[in-house]
């Protein structure tokens, strides 16, 4: 393959990819063909993109895009991944069919720069998504409020009430 050829090639491979930073590597090389398209076409419908290249190339492209840490994971057979809500809901996916469907391997990943290795994506698999994160946030900011609303309302309450009712009466005998 000529030089203008693979830059041609790894020019369409950072327009696809474009800005992305997290993506997972797979190993699909022990699906049959007929496996590997419903898989492909599975995932896709989940936003899922799939990109299977020769790694010299994948590398190439990674490296002027800015993606560090796989180069020693893009080894052997190879296909790239990205998408999905983010990058936890991809890893669930992936691992969801790697259970599946036992010729698929995860070989690794990248979160934000940092390199994963297969063990680090099945950690990854296991904690909270992007919206969990933000319902847990959430529910500690409302917290305190709950927290004194229910002071309010329990004991601390009803000895406040108390306490209306006895400074009302005064001010009844005050005028």
């Amino acid at each position: 393959m000529g030089r203008r050829i693979k830059d041609m090639l790894i020019a369409d491979i950072t327009s696809r990819i474009g800005d992305v930073q997290d993506m997972l590597v797979v190993d699909c090389s022990g699906l049959d063909a007929v496996t590997a398209n419903r898989w492909r076409m599975a995932i896709t419908k989940s936003g899922i993109s799939v990109l299977t290249v020769k790694n010299s190339i994948a590398k190439n492209a990674l490296a002027r895009l800015g993606v560090e840490g796989l180069a020693g994971i893009l080894s052997g057979p190879s296909t790239l991944l990205w998408g999905g809500e983010d990058v936890v809901a991809l890893s669930r996916e992936i691992s969801k069919w790697a259970k599946e469907l036992h010729g698929l391997k995860i070989k690794g990943g990248t979160v934000e720069g940092q390199a994963l290795d297969a063990a680090a994506v099945e950690t990854l698999v296991k904690s909270p998504g992007r919206q969990e994160l933000i319902s847990q946030i959430a529910g500690l900011m409302v917290s305190p409020g709950q927290w004194l609303v229910g002071a309010l309302l329990g004991p601390g309450g009803r000895l406040a009430g108390a306490l209306d009712a006895v400074s009302d009466g005064e001010g009844d005998d005050q005028e």
